[in-house]
């Protein structure tokens, strides 16, 4: 009992974070998860994600190439690991980068209308890199982007190391219009340096947001501009991924150090008991 109730104060001491249970959230039914256990250089569980490439800017004039290596994401110690390198890399129809990463989607795999979607996640950090957690609405083959709705659960970029972005996109609302907030970490500590829970709870109009428990945002249609749509009435799935450039965070410069990596300790998707 002492030696337990002693490692409890020295892990308390020294600022160890441990990840929160499903069992948390009594609210909350958890129905979809990846703890990422696999074995150490595995691939994300196939029937889980789907690892997008390619290298065309993703509509952000972002600079990397999302490749499916093991150099840019696999599993390791408990962790999925998504690495952004500074390296050229081209592909067999001659699309060159200097920058490779990786980009997971549940596309296809798991698709979820309303429910609390978190992760526990340490990101990089540096100027011109740019992780994120977002879901996206399923049916962009026919409503297309941003008629199909865009939730970005977090984003951060580089030059902001104390600020997480939290951010909904639609029609007549969506790029630098996207209706959003921020939530800061206190006394200028990084996100970078710790992992952080980052979550949104989505119910029918009203969707919340969350670090580590901090309700720091809360969307309802009264929040949309004049004669736009609130698009959140359909299933969404989950994209997780690592930028480097773009239009919002800017270039990598002479004090960016690569390799940058993400590391994410689980994803858990909750519904409502009985709903």
């Amino acid at each position: 009992m002492f030696t337990a109730i002693l490692t409890c104060l020295l892990l308390a001491c020294a600022g160890v974070q441990h990840a929160p249970a499903p069992s948390d959230h009594p609210a909350w039914r958890l129905v979809w998860s990846d703890e990422f256990n696999g074995g150490k250089g595995s691939v994300p569980d196939r029937a889980k994600w789907v690892i997008e490439t390619g290298g065309n800017g993703w509509g952000n004039n972002e600079l990397e190439y999302y490749t499916n290596r093991v150099q840019n994401v696999q599993i390791s110690d408990g962790n999925l690991v998504i690495t952004a390198r500074r390296e050229g890399y081209s592909d067999s129809e001659g699309v060159f980068r200097g920058y490779t990463s990786a980009r997971l989607k549940t596309e296809k795999k798991f698709q979820q209308t309303y429910g609390r979607f978190e992760a526990r996640i340490q990101i990089p950090r540096g100027q011109g890199i740019w992780p994120a957690l977002w879901l996206l609405g399923d049916d962009a083959a026919r409503a297309g982007w941003p008629a199909e709705g865009e939730i970005d659960i977090m984003e951060n970029i580089g030059k902001e190391p104390s600020i997480v972005h939290g951010t909904i996109h639609g029609p007549g609302y969506s790029g630098a219009q996207g209706i959003g907030s921020a939530f800061s970490l206190p006394d200028g500590k990084a996100f970078a340096d710790a992992f952080h829970v980052y979550a949104v709870e989505w119910e029918p109009d009203v969707i919340r947001f969350y670090v580590d428990d901090n309700l720091y945002a809360t969307r309802t249609p009264a929040d949309l501009p004049k004669d736009t749509k609130w698009v959140y009435d359909h299933p969404f799935y989950i994209i997780l991924n690592v930028a480097v450039g773009g239009d919002w965070p800017g270039n990598p410069d002479a004090t960016t150090k690569f390799p940058q990596t993400m590391l994410v300790d689980y994803v858990r998707v909750y519904q409502r008991p009985g709903s």
